[in-house]
């Protein structure tokens, strides 16, 4: 079993190292390096970790996950000043390319994984990539460990986590908005704010699990929308109105600033 080191004990860094206790994996395999005290008990005590404030400490992993922020990532590798051959670099850390990870931690394993917030609920989207310096059993360790989260895409290029930044990375958002959008609607229509809410935030739920269940989309929105009826009306004045060029325009901007971040 790889012993896994977690540089920054964040929220997301919590919700994957649940995630791999869960799965199997040992507490006592696996160590929180974090600056702040209050962070290092809580984590201890919820999840009987081993947690440090020194980042050389994480050397002595199988597997180091960078889990804190871009900024912060050029300082840790100083500080981690070791030989990492056979280690794997798991970044989640965004905007960090492969060549910046390399160049800061040299020629080894390195892997970028962008997660999503509902990894905190065990049903995060994760897009991964790999280098050419990471063996089989790397791509297969790092996928466990994402796979303890949620689901996990492996790319064929790296490009394309900038991609998944505009699908599932800022995805939650879109859905947040629309949810925002129905309960206002419906409070306008005369619901209570309450039940706006309730009947908004549980079909939801329903779509998401009906469209989970492998029924394509386009399957299910027929499936309820009869012609000239009510849903036929509303899907109309949608379309009419350029909801999937809203939708389009949007994703691809986020895509392009996700491009520009990785730049700057």
């Amino acid at each position: 079993m790889d012993k896994i080191a977690f540089i920054g004990g964040g929220n997301m860094a919590a919700a994957i190292i649940a995630g791999v206790i869960a799965s199997g994996r040992e507490p006592s395999w696996i160590t929180v390096v974090d600056p702040n005290a209050d962070q290092r008990e809580r984590l201890a005590s919820e999840h009987n970790v081993r947690t440090t404030d020194d980042v050389a400490d994480a050397t002595a992993a199988d597997i180091i996950v960078l889990a804190v922020k871009p900024q912060v990532i050029p300082a840790v590798a100083k500080q981690m000043d070791a030989d990492l051959s056979g280690k794997l670099i798991l970044s989640i850390a965004a905007g960090v390319t492969l060549a910046n990870l390399e160049n800061l931690f040299g020629p080894v394993a390195v892997a970028r994984a962008m997660p999503n917030t509902p990894a905190l609920l065990g049903l995060g989207a994760t897009g991964l990539y790999v280098n050419s310096y990471a063996s089989e059993t790397q791509h297969r360790a790092a996928k466990d460990i994402i796979e303890a989260f949620g689901i996990c895409v492996t790319l064929e290029r790296e490009d394309l986590l900038d991609a998944v930044t505009a699908v599932s990375g800022s995805g939650p958002a879109y859905y947040f908005l629309m949810i925002e959008e129905m309960i206002r609607a419906g409070t306008a229509l005369g619901l209570a704010p309450k039940d706006a809410k309730a009947l908004t935030l549980q079909t939801a739920l329903g779509a998401a699990t009906m469209a989970a269940q492998g029924d394509a989309p386009e399957n299910l929105r027929a499936h309820v929308t009869s012609p000239n009826g009510t849903t036929h009306a509303a899907i109309v004045s949608m379309q009419d109105n350029g909801f999937g060029e809203v939708v389009a325009k949007a994703m691809t901007t986020c895509r392009d600033r996700a491009v520009e971040l990785g730049k700057d």
